[in-house]
């Protein structure tokens, strides 16, 4: 990858690039819109749906709410089973225990399935400083890896690129024929990809899930590089952030169920993967099975009574599908790992409020991520404690200006409020001034300071021809 650290203070230029960019524009609207509508449609299926979420939001809670007795429990279960067990509390150490694994296993060529956690410690960086080369074998991830770049999605890392940028990727990169049809472009992949798996010596994954009654890993999936990556090499290495345990292995359906319609509308992911311990005899798998448990910023959260709700996510996307925010300036803007609402929240808890303070302030507090939430997050409230803290660390002062302004409009709104005829004056003025810019109700540009900011992204909706207080009247007429 291109791109190294944490670059979330860059959000307002990245953001101006992308909503430039119509290519990705296109790109980005499609296929959030298809995901979104994909995921309606999965849930209408389901009986007691809201039930089922209340349900997982009550297994999340009380794992972390006792995480310290579920790694415990987990530990003892994976080494019970004959699996290894590492513990890291940073991104360097997570890195060093998977690089001495790899020594230790003689492994210099690495196949990688889809792990966030990877990125998040920028494991591939840490393998190639060592010597060892990684090749991500999700088609995604593979595809970003030749392209130099970072995920733009949790679940869709690629979104953001075309059939015809991948074609390009492809012909330029693997010298490949140049193709539109994504069967073909799939095989082009697979045949590079194949060669991998017959040769590397050790395979690092993530995980959906770890089972703390079990000390069993689940991984879920759609392409079939997941198993291949975890059963082919003699050494498998599982990245576990330490808030992706569930309590026991009865739990796992409620996340199933969950996670597949929430992510990609699926009622069930076409590979499910329950992985404890390495092979027994008579088993295909791997001799090794190591499990890192990361931390990362993890406890950070965790010690933040209001924020240790941010550790129930189970990394489905829906809410970047939702949010009309990550729909427009897309991934990259986010400057890490993690986007749209849910990335907002996590990496100013993983990396410091210091270097994310931008990030809480990148959302419209519309609601829809928590809507979409699997585990009913209350995305927005947390977006404002995050405001609230970043406003009480600020090192520099806002301009003096500012806050005068600012408090001059909230004293002319309330005094308004309070008065039924200054309201409705005000309301008709507005109204009055805005019919010189409403073209078929929205507002597409405004030529003056502070609302020309507002139009110069997207467009202001304008207010209704008639106030509700006048079609109230008539309707009780």
């Amino acid at each position: 990858m291109s791109e190294t650290g944490v670059q979330s203070g860059e959000i307002h230029e990245r953001s101006r690039k992308a909503l430039g960019d119509a290519h990705l524009q296109e790109a980005l609207r499609s296929s959030t819109l298809r995901l979104y509508e994909h995921r309606l449609n999965a849930i209408r299926e389901v009986p007691g749906f809201e039930r089922l979420r209340e349900r997982g939001r009550e297994l999340k809670r009380e794992v972390i709410e006792n995480l310290d007795g579920y790694l415990a429990q987990f530990a003892d279960q994976v080494e019970r089973h004959g699996g290894r067990l590492h513990w890291a509390t940073d991104a360097k150490e997570a890195c060093a225990a998977v690089l001495e694994i790899a020594r230790q296993a003689g492994a210099r060529e690495i196949v990688k399935a889809k792990t966030m956690v990877s990125e998040e410690i920028e494991l591939n960086h840490a393998f190639e400083a060592a010597g060892i080369r990684a090749v991500e074998s999700d088609l995604g991830e593979f595809i970003l890896q030749l392209a130099g770049e970072r995920p733009g999605h949790i679940v869709a890392p690629a979104i953001h690129k075309t059939r015809q940028d991948v074609a390009n990727l492809f012909q330029a990169k693997l010298h490949s024929e140049l193709t539109l049809e994504p069967e073909r472009l799939t095989l082009i992949a697979r045949k590079a990809l194949r060669e991998v798996f017959e040769r590397a010596m050790m395979g690092v994954s993530g995980a959906n899930f770890a089972v703390a009654e079990t000390g069993s890993i689940v991984v879920i999936e759609n392409e079939g590089n997941i198993r291949l990556s975890t059963t082919a090499p003699r050494v498998h290495v599982a990245l576990v952030g330490i808030e992706k345990l569930i309590p026991r292995f009865a739990d796992l359906g409620v996340f199933l169920r969950l996670l597949a319609r929430s992510a990609t509308g699926q009622k069930l992911t076409s590979y499910t993967s329950i992985l404890t311990g390495p092979c027994r005899p008579g088993e295909d798998g791997p001799e090794e099975m190591h499990v890192v448990l990361v931390d990362n910023g993890r406890v950070r959260a965790l010690a933040d009574p209001k924020m240790r709700e941010a550790l129930y996510c189970i990394r489905c996307g829906a809410c970047l599908n939702a949010c009309p925010v990550y729909r427009k300036i897309g991934g990259h803007s986010y400057g890490w790992v993690y986007s749209g609402p849910i990335g907002a929240l996590v990496t100013p808890e993983f990396v410091g409020l210091d270097q994310a303070r931008e990030l809480p302030f990148a959302s419209s507090l519309c609601g829809a991520c928590r809507e979409v939430c699997p585990v009913k997050i209350n995305i927005p409230d947390l977006l404002l404690h995050l405001r609230s803290q970043a406003q009480e660390k600020a090192e520099t002062p806002q301009p003096p200006d500012s806050p005068v302004r600012e408090r001059t409009a909230m004293r002319l709104w309330a005094w308004a409020m309070k008065r039924p005829w200054a309201y409705s004056l005000g309301a008709w003025v507005t109204r009055w001034a805005m019919s010189f810019y409403a073209r078929q109700g929205w507002i597409a540009r405004f030529p003056k300071f502070p609302l020309s900011r507002w139009t110069a992204g997207r467009d202001f909706p304008a207010l209704a021809p008639k106030p509700f207080r006048a079609r109230w009247k008539k309707m009780r007429r």
